[in-house]
């Protein structure tokens, strides 16, 4: 679906093209009816008429239904026109926490501060049985006032009897929308598990945190290699990068097993020891 600004979709009014990826495009539009801004999600034409991508485009609005946290971008409505899945969203001016780190280094103050909102987010999310599993600095947005936005659960799953191992994720609305063994997401940033097609539970999303929280305070990705085969063989068998996290390096050579920082929670509490 083509949509121009000054169009209309239902009962909203196109502004302008805000942004659109592989799995969607993103419009910023106009409610009349409660005169405030609102941004609008399709798919992208080439999946418009597929069956899963519109079911995982439903997921989403059902994930984000069920989270109610100001760190947290809110969906308003679920709609269908022309044969058309839409969501609509609360509009977040400000820019992607992926353009802010191409700025530079983020100063340690700021790190602290916009890693702890975004592991609030996370907690409220797997506190409701709900993995992210596509973090990354992609989908935080940082709003004009300075906070986060966590943004697009298309991904998401739920999750039983969090965070025991070994728990099977299941898919929101249909058990065979995703194929056991089907690997969704953004390599970069997916942990071992998910990338090998494994059962996932909280643990996996804190890996994609840790990621994006090396990324914020050492102003670069502590997998990225030249290539993607390089990237992904250095997340499933390179060791913890001690430069970004002395704290966890130390906790792995010394053997220690414990679960207290395996929930999200506490990984909100440790985010300045790990630094």
């Amino acid at each position: 679906m083509t949509l121009a600004a000054g169009s209309r979709l239902g009962p909203y009014e196109i502004i302008a093209l805000i942004g659109e990826g592989g799995m969607g495009v993103v419009f910023q539009a106009r409610d009349p009816r409660l005169d405030r801004q609102v941004a609008i999600k399709l798919l992208p034409p080439a999946l418009a008429a597929d069956r899963q991508a519109q079911e995982r485009l439903r997921r989403e609005a059902m994930a984000v239904a069920a989270l109610d946290h100001p760190y947290i971008c809110k969906i308003f409505e679920i709609g269908e026109e022309r044969d058309a899945v839409f969501l609509v969203m609360e509009y977040v001016a400000g820019e992607t926490l992926d353009h802010r780190l191409r700025k530079g280094r983020m100063p340690l103050p700021e790190t602290l501060r916009l890693a702890g909102e975004i592991a609030e987010a996370l907690q409220e999310a797997h506190e409701r049985g709900i993995l992210h599993r596509d973090l990354k600095p992609s989908n935080i947005m940082l709003t004009q006032q300075g906070h986060v936005k966590v943004m697009d659960f298309g991904l998401a799953k739920r999750v039983g009897d969090l965070p025991q191992a070994g728990d099977a994720t299941r898919d929101l609305t249909s058990p065979q929308l995703t194929a056991p063994g089907t690997i969704l997401g953004t390599p970069d940033y997916m942990s071992p598990e998910q990338l090998k097609g494994l059962p996932l539970d909280v643990r996996s999303d804190l890996f994609s945190f840790g990621v994006v929280l090396a990324e914020m305070a050492g102003a670069r990705h502590p997998f990225r290699k030249p290539s993607t085969v390089e990237t992904l063989s250095a997340v499933l068998r390179d060791p913890v990068p001690s430069q970004f996290f002395p704290a966890c390096a130390e906790r792995k050579r010394s053997g220690s097993r414990s679960r207290s920082w395996d929930s999200t929670s506490a990984q909100r509490t440790n985010v300045p020891l790990l630094l």
